[in-house]
């Protein structure tokens, strides 16, 4: 049997029970021996809200229904960053508060859940190309992830997992851990993608692409640039195609084209063509124009139709944010050659530019709040589960506004940049610790079988030292309206 030294105190916040020396945190940095006391390193958060519309409350209309105001009260919210954790959850969570608000007596019960079945989702803005779908993402050598699907004008990486926590090797869980715990925090983040770039990802920032800094993402596919400009293009130019790695546009097969009476120029394109104006893999995708991997963009241009074409044809070609444009007139062998563009023509191309959003990074937090975090709400956790499909109880994490999947369990999903800055943490299992608070009325909770015994005034925690934000940026988590509704509705 391992002797233990006397002066060190066992934590039980975590699987983990780490025997921590006086004056020492744990593993994970969030529990202290202070004096022989297991005492937690972080205070409470609790978000404020400076209310819209000159400090006034919007009084919820008499007919039930929402008048778009997303700010709906300037109470104090206890969240759960802080507040520490009840690990196996068969005891109550850390701090189960009562607040009145206009007469509705409501209950919110917050914890941070240890999260062995979680991830993150990145969206990050830009018309490069990354990687391959399903191509390994990886952070220090170790994979921590994949490429998924590309959605419009953006890429998305689906990193995390309970594969990559706990179903490799334990570098590959302790760096995927590492890896989460930075991104959510918003931290940048160095990853490598196979057979494509290095990118640091940070939450709200820029994505750094080989190690040049992203500005703005397209402002759509070709296609939709041409329908979007045509009628600017119209009598400056007499053809425009729209480089792009997914649809390249041409305007004068365009629908968009056709409405103006723009007239044939016979261009010949490389690619599969599809409706009219409309072209796909006219390249190789890659971080050149459009997202493809080309740098010369008459090298998708096979040829001009002898019988249509005509020499002094005006050309532009663009990509889908304006970085890269070119202007050609034909020669009397109907050969593309470079000329001066007018200025008129030239504004059009920084209309596009304009009309480009700031290329970012977004950072979703993705968890399986299941398991015995429920246990801590109430002793029948399926109750919670429940009462939450049933609306009777609003999720947040971090006082953030929560989005929970629909199907069986708990599965929520929060942007990290709505939250109180360090709001994740995480234990050496690995796993990530996240706050998380369900807020419901008094009498449902003791419905769903809660542990009102437990219940203590907000006040009394707000009496204790505590760490207050303003969230006045970020979606407000719930008010008295959401649980007057069936009243108000007569259900």
């Amino acid at each position: 049997m391992t002797r233990v030294p006397v002066e060190k105190i066992r934590c039980d916040a975590c699987p983990v029970t780490c025997f921590i020396a006086p004056g020492k945190s744990g593993a994970c940095d969030r529990y202290a021996n202070h004096d022989g006391d297991l005492v937690r390193l972080d205070s409470p958060t609790v978000v404020e809200r400076v209310v819209a519309r000159g400090g006034k409350l919007v009084p919820f209309s008499p007919s039930g229904e929402w008048d778009g105001d997303v700010v709906h009260s300037n109470r104090p919210f206890l969240t759960a960053v802080g507040t520490g954790t009840t690990y196996p959850d068969y005891k109550p969570a850390p701090f189960i508060v009562s607040q009145d608000l206009d007469g509705v007596d409501l209950v919110t019960v917050v914890t941070e859940g240890i999260f062995s079945y979680c991830g993150v989702k990145v969206k990050i803005d830009t018309d490069r190309h990354l990687g391959h779908e399903c191509a390994s993402v990886r952070a220090n050598g170790e994979v921590v992830g994949h490429v998924t699907t590309t959605e419009y004008g953006s890429k998305m990486l689906s990193l995390g997992g309970v594969e990559h926590l706990t179903g490799g090797s334990k570098k590959e869980g302790r760096i995927t851990c590492e890896t989460l715990l930075a991104l959510t925090n918003r931290e940048a983040v160095t990853l490598t993608i196979d057979e494509g770039p290095e990118v640091i990802v940070q939450a709200g920032q820029p994505p750094v692409i080989d190690g040049v800094t992203e500005a703005r993402m397209r402002v759509g596919c070709g296609s939709a640039t041409i329908g979007m400009f045509a009628k600017q293009w119209f009598s400056l130019v007499d053809e425009v195609v729209v480089v792009d790695d997914h649809i390249t546009g041409v305007l004068s097969e365009h629908e968009a084209g056709k409405g103006l009476d723009v007239p044939p120029t016979g261009i010949r394109m490389r690619g599969r063509k599809s409706t009219p104006g409309r072209y796909f893999q006219v390249a190789n995708p890659g971080t050149g124009w459009g997202g493809t991997d080309i740098e010369d963009p008459l090298s998708i241009i096979e040829h001009f139709k002898p019988a249509v074409a005509w020499p002094g044809l005006r050309l532009l070609m663009v990509s889908t944010t304006g970085e890269q444009w070119a202007y050609f007139e034909l020669d009397d062998d109907l050969q593309p050659q470079p000329a001066e563009i007018s200025e008129a023509l030239r504004l059009t191309v920084d209309r596009i530019e304009e009309n480009c959003e700031p290329s970012v990074c977004s950072v979703l937090f993705m968890g399986g709040a299941g398991g015995s975090l429920r246990a801590g709400v109430t002793e029948n956790p399926v109750r919670l589960t429940r009462s939450v499909k049933d609306t009777l109880t609003h999720v947040s994490c971090g006082g953030a506004e929560a989005y929970v999947w629909p199907g069986g369990g708990i599965t929520v999903m929060v942007d990290v940049c709505d939250m109180p800055s360090g709001s994740f943490g995480y234990v050496p299992t690995p796993a990530l610790v996240a706050p998380i608070e369900f807020t419901m009325r008094r009498d449902d909770y003791a419905a769903l079988g809660g542990h009102v015994d437990e219940i203590v005034p907000l006040q009394s925690v707000l009496d204790q030292p505590h760490r207050a934000v303003d969230a006045a940026t970020a979606h407000w988590p719930v008010d008295q309206n959401h649980f007057g509704w069936r009243e108000q509705n007569g259900d």
